[in-house]
C-alpha cells in the first residue's frame, strides 16, 4: 500500500506496508527483507522513516512508524527487536490513518540560532489532517 525509500545511513533500505498489516524492511541491494513489523489489526496505509533533531539539525533515526485503518500510528526501532516502541490512537472520528508525514519547522530566536520543532502530521480516512507533536 505503501513505500518509502531510506536516506543517510538508511540509503540502502526500503520501507513497505501492505494489506496483511505488516510493515517491512527490505534491503534493496540484495533484495531481501531485513525485518517484520506486526501489531496493526487492520490494513496499514502509510509508512515513514522517523527523523531524529541532534544539536539544532534534522537527521535520520533508527525509528520508523506506520499508520493502519485501526486508527494508529505505531513506532518501532529497527536496530532491536520487533516490539513496538511506542503507539498513537487517533481521534476517534478518523476512521483509520492514511498518511503520515514528518515536518521539521524553524524556529529563530532573537539571536542568529535556529531550532527545529518535528511534528507529525497525519490524514485521516474521513478527511482531517492532524497534527502530533
Amino acid at each position: 500500500m505503501s513505500v518509502k525509500y531510506g536516506s543517510n545511513e538508511l540509503l540502502n533500505t526500503i520501507l513497505s506496508e501492505s494489506q496483511d498489516k505488516s510493515v517491512r524492511l527490505w534491503d534493496i541491494r540484495s533484495g531481501q527483507q531485513i525485518q517484520v513489523f506486526n501489531g496493526h489489526t487492520s490494513i496499514a496505509w502509510s509508512v515513514e522513516y522517523s527523523p531524529l533533531v541532534i544539536n539544532d539539525n534534522i537527521d535520520n533515526s533508527n525509528v520508523i512508524c506506520s499508520g493502519s485503518g485501526d486508527n494508529t500510528i505505531r513506532f518501532w526501532d529497527i536496530r532491536s527487536n520487533k516490539n513496538e516502541l511506542y503507539m498513537i490512537k487517533g481521534d476517534e472520528e478518523d476512521w483509520g490513518i492514511y498518511c503520515l508525514k514528518f515536518i521539521g519547522l524553524k524556529k529563530r530566536y532573537k539571536t542568529k540560532n535556529v531550532t527545529y520543532d518535528l511534528k507529525l502530521c497525519y490524514g485521516s480516512r474521513k478527511g482531517p489532517i492532524r497534527i502530533w507533536g
